[in-house]
């Protein structure tokens, strides 16, 4: 017998059930973006692989160890794309949406691929909503995100359990300085440090402060901190960076070992990190990387961004029960018809009520059935009131109004008098 059809490993099906909490999340994060002036970009999900190679870094652990790369038709490389920045980046140069020094404040949605080992919170197949902002250089814009995604965490009432931690990378020329002497320091300590720290001390000293290997962070105690080596520019922007969030109330930590796992970032890194969720701690992320468009054939435009994980966050929501009750329910109203006359009077009356209400869930009742069958469905789309309506109501031009999750009396109301009545009690339901 051949094997069952499934999903590739990593890659999950989001099934019906589990779809309004992500609307939900969605909708949350798109109306707070408009509110703040945002818009939305949408890039392909494939992109040439010289993209990422150019802008994550060669020596990264995304470009030699997860990224989905194949080769098409045309004998041309192409990739997965493992994250968005790139991706929005190649667009706005692509079109021009940053030339004369356009600022640009800009976001977008959707499906990453990582070829990692799939744990919880963790898949091959992710989903990220990220920001990008060209052409704003101050620390008000850094700023900005870091408050943006304050008031996302209220509003889906998840700030007691996240932590923002802050760092400065500094400039290329004084990260360059830093380097030599971080990697003078770790080599006299080379026989201490882990087999991936000795190898990334060779190709990207930096990500050996991001190591988990317990003897190689106990080396790090006493290894050269990047502040002590930041230019005067980075200085004061961080400065600035943290007195605008001192006066927003956003309580932060400074992370010397924070650096980010992608070569493009400069002065400004964060995280917001939470400790409910295991190993997989960081909900959002970001940072400055102000030469990335000039390193991808553009001209000097500085830029600044994050991506926040949106499985992680529906996890979080879920595992401190911030789901709200409402959005599990995904009808408001369930109109049981009996009887080919009484149908069509259903079909149309229906459609006057969803004319005059338009956002009223309202399902009605298909494939016919017995009283109890459609009673049973009624009940089993979870509907607040079931809408009754059969020969006797047909002939009275009423309809039966019976509430499902609570007290009340059926009663009957009259045709023209339904979507007043509807709005009313579907409001205080």
């Amino acid at each position: 017998m051949s094997k069952s059809l499934q999903a590739i490993r990593g890659m999950n099906d989001i099934l019906p059930e589990q779809t309004p909490l992500w609307r939900y999340f969605e909708g949350t994060v798109a109306r707070l973006l408009d509110n703040y002036g945002y818009k939305q970009i949408r890039m392909p999900i494939v992109e040439f692989t010289e993209l990422f190679k150019r802008s994550i870094g060669e020596v990264t652990d995304i470009v030699e160890k997860e990224m989905y790369t194949f080769e098409d038709r045309n004998g041309d490389s192409l990739t997965l794309r493992p994250e968005g920045t790139a991706a929005c980046v190649r667009a706005v140069l692509e079109h021009g949406l940053t030339g004369a020094g356009q600022p640009q404040k800009l976001w977008y949605i959707g499906p990453m691929f990582r070829h990692e080992r799939p744990q919880k919170g963790r898949y091959r197949q992710f989903h990220q909503i990220g920001l990008e902002v060209f052409n704003i250089d101050g620390p008000d814009i850094d700023a900005e995100l870091i408050v943006l995604t304050w008031r996302l965490w209220g509003l889906l009432g998840i700030r007691d359990a996240v932590k923002l931690e802050l760092n400065s990378l500094g400039t290329s020329e004084s990260r360059g300085r830093y380097k030599v002497a971080l990697v003078e320091y770790l080599s006299a300590h080379l026989d201490k440090l882990d087999e991936d720290s000795q190898r990334r001390l060779k190709t990207n000293p930096l990500r050996v402060l991001d190591t988990k290997n317990a003897d190689t962070q106990a080396v790090l105690v006493n290894a050269p901190k990047m502040a002590d080596y930041l230019d005067d520019e980075s200085r004061i922007h961080f400065e600035g960076l943290k007195a605008r969030l001192d006066a927003a109330g956003i309580p932060f930590v400074i992370n010397t070992k924070l650096v980010r796992g992608l070569d493009y970032y400069s002065k400004t890194v964060f995280e917001w990190v939470t400790d409910k969720l295991g190993a997989q701690g960081t909900v959002c992320a970001g940072g400055r990387y102000d030469g990335l468009v000039e390193q991808m054939g553009g001209k000097p435009t500085t830029g600044v961004g994050f991506a926040m994980g949106i499985e992680r966050l529906i996890l979080l929501l879920e595992t401190l029960e911030q789901v709200p009750e409402e959005i599990s329910r995904q009808v408001d109203v369930y109109l049981c018809a009996f009887g080919e006359a009484a149908e069509l009077a259903a079909l149309a009356l229906s459609e006057k009520v969803r004319d005059q209400l338009p956002n009223l869930r309202l399902q009605i009742n298909a494939g016919a059935g017995s009283f109890k069958s459609q009673f049973k469905k009624a009940d089993k789309s979870g509907a607040l009131y079931a809408l009754i309506l059969g020969e006797d109501e047909l002939a009275q031009q009423v309809i039966g109004f019976k509430p499902l999750r609570g007290q009340g009396e059926q009663q009957n109301i009259a045709f023209d008098a339904l979507a007043a009545h509807l709005a009313t009690c579907v409001v205080q339901g």
